[in-house]
């Protein structure tokens, strides 16, 4: 028998699988069934993992202590404003309403105290599950809205439902869902705006189709025009990467990086399709299109995010350009007052950001974040037997933002391995991947002095997900394969998705703050450094 003739045993055990699966969708309804029933099945899954106990510990844990007294702030007055130094007991104990109506400068933008404020809006500030709810919410609809993505990269539902499951597990995502911080909400408005350049991806295709059919038909140039201009996937896109921008600035490398991507993509497209000086057109027609179809959208959505700053008066800087001296002269006159303010407001968290440098216990080297070297302890109590509950001599309640080893690793080597694909076979699903990868990670390699942490990595988790399920179809392999190579691909990858799920089981406890002995705590120091 040669080789790639497959065992009798082997080839009627595929075979049967087919036809179990041929059978469970043979018809229209179950088709659909599956079509939704995967991704809402994972999507559930996260919302139980997020919304468990959401409310413990009922305390302030790392940054929360600045964006839900904030958010709250905000509520109210529209605006962040100052509270006194003892606010976290208090705010902890349910004396939430001892701010001033005093602005207090801030080093990020609105809009992600905002979506914050809206779980405090219908929960109030002394329920520690409305500090957080915003946030829990958007990390679910992010594992639903990724399996739409993959779905539309990879036209695959059964890899779709695996990328929303591992985003649905994971404890980096867990973690960033479980804690009123703003970097999920930069991970969910950029992957929209990832899925709008998907979109417009295939909206060009289709349309640049259309044209060359016309122009052989008609045997007369159509006219580029519209192909440059109406392009309405590509506006949203805008609009949602400066609704990112104005949760963070970081938000601003999504744009720029997608930018230069449609403009990349728009030239590779016209050598394909046989049109001449397709680089020059690409520069001197897409990419002026480009930018005034992203660019503007991005930044009326970045200052309509500070409308409430705008439309009062008490803002931390609200006032500045009507201190004498202040305002700007000669042909800048005519801007309004307070837009200068605000253009003044901006200039100051720039430079606060580019000066920050101050050591902190849980800092870590964007050079280590791949590796997962050095994550971020949120929150960590230990008690004595007795104490809260205590059963044992010792234990422990944290809340560490550690990704599952099992995931993160795996999808850092796929990255490597998409890399090698990209130059090998140039195929653009992998490159638009891994151009969400860039658009997420590369810019901190010019801030390696700057304070940062290994959480700013959930903004582009998802686009290491979709790699690693990338990698995973490639492992399934193709319908046609022999039928050892496919039966050797499923045994892999369910090993693989069932270790995942255990490793996440094991981590849980970690990842939500539930109370354990200490000796099962120290388990999970799998490096000096997760210490």
């Amino acid at each position: 028998m040669s080789e790639t003739t497959p065992a009798p045993r082997h080839a009627a055990t595929l075979t049967r699988l087919d036809a179990w699966w041929a059978h469970t969708l043979r018809t229209p309804g179950r088709l659909r069934l599956w079509y939704w029933g995967g991704p809402i099945a994972v999507t559930l899954l996260a919302a139980v993992l997020r919304l468990w106990n959401l409310g413990q510990p009922h305390s302030l844990v790392f940054d929360e202590t600045y964006y839900v007294k904030d958010a709250w702030t905000t509520l109210h007055l529209g605006y962040e404003a100052v509270w006194p130094n003892d606010a976290d007991t208090k705010f902890n104990a349910g004396s939430v309403n001892g701010f001033s109506d005093d602005g207090s400068f801030v080093a990020h933008p609105p809009l992600g105290k905002w979506i914050i404020a809206l779980g405090l809006a219908v929960f109030g500030a002394q329920d520690a599950t409305g500090w957080r709810i915003s946030v829990a919410v958007v990390g679910i609809l992010a594992v639903f809205l990724l399996t739409l993505v993959a779905r539309a990269l990879l036209h695959s539902t059964l890899l779709a439902t695996i990328a929303g499951f591992l985003m649905a597990i994971d404890g980096n995502a867990i973690v960033m869902s479980r804690v009123a911080l703003l970097d999920n909400m930069v991970m969910f408005l950029a992957l929209l705006g990832f899925g709008a350049v998907l979109l417009d991806r295939g909206w060009h295709r289709n349309r640049l189709t259309a044209w060359l059919v016309a122009r052989s038909e008609t045997g007369k140039d159509p006219g580029w025009g519209p192909m440059l201009w109406w392009r309405p996937w590509l506006l949203a896109a805008g609009i949602l990467f400066g609704a990112t921008s104005a949760v963070k600035w970081s938000g601003l490398y999504f744009l720029a990086v997608f930018a230069v991507y449609v403009v990349v993509v728009d030239a590779l497209a016209r050598r394909r399709a046989g049109i001449g000086f397709w680089a020059s057109g690409a520069v001197l027609k897409q990419a002026p299109a480009t930018f005034l179809l992203m660019v503007p959208a991005a930044l009326l959505t970045y200052l309509v995010a500070w409308t409430g700053w705008i439309v009062t008066a008490g803002g931390y800087y609200r006032q500045w350009a009507d201190e004498p001296g202040n305002a700007w002269t000669g042909v800048l006159t005519w801007v309004p007052r307070w837009f200068q303010s605000l253009w003044h407001y901006q200039a100051s968290m720039y430079n606060y950001h580019v000066g920050v440098n101050d050591p902190h216990a849980y800092q870590a080297n964007p050079l280590t974040w791949l590796l997962m070297i050095r994550p971020t302890s949120m929150f960590y109590r230990g008690n004595l037997q007795g104490v809260d509950g205590c059963a044992f001599p010792n234990c422990s309640e944290a809340i560490t933002e550690l990704a599952n080893p099992l995931i993160w690793w795996a999808a850092t080597a796929a990255l490597v391995y998409l890399v090698y694909r990209l130059v090998r076979r140039r195929e653009w699903q992998v490159g638009l991947i891994l151009a969400g990868v860039v658009a997420g990670y590369a810019p901190w390699m010019l801030y390696l002095h700057r304070t940062v942490f290994q959480f700013y990595t959930i903004a582009f988790e998802p686009y290491l997900i979709l790699g690693l399920v990338f990698v995973i179809g490639v492992i399934l392999g193709r319908p046609d394969d022999p039928v050892e190579r496919r039966l050797s691909g499923i045994r892999v990858v369910g090993i693989y998705l069932g270790m995942a799920l255990l490793v996440s089981a094991f981590f849980f406890p970690l990842w939500t703050g539930i109370q354990t002995p200490l000796w099962f705590w120290q388990l999970h120091i799998w490096l000096p450094t997760w210490h």
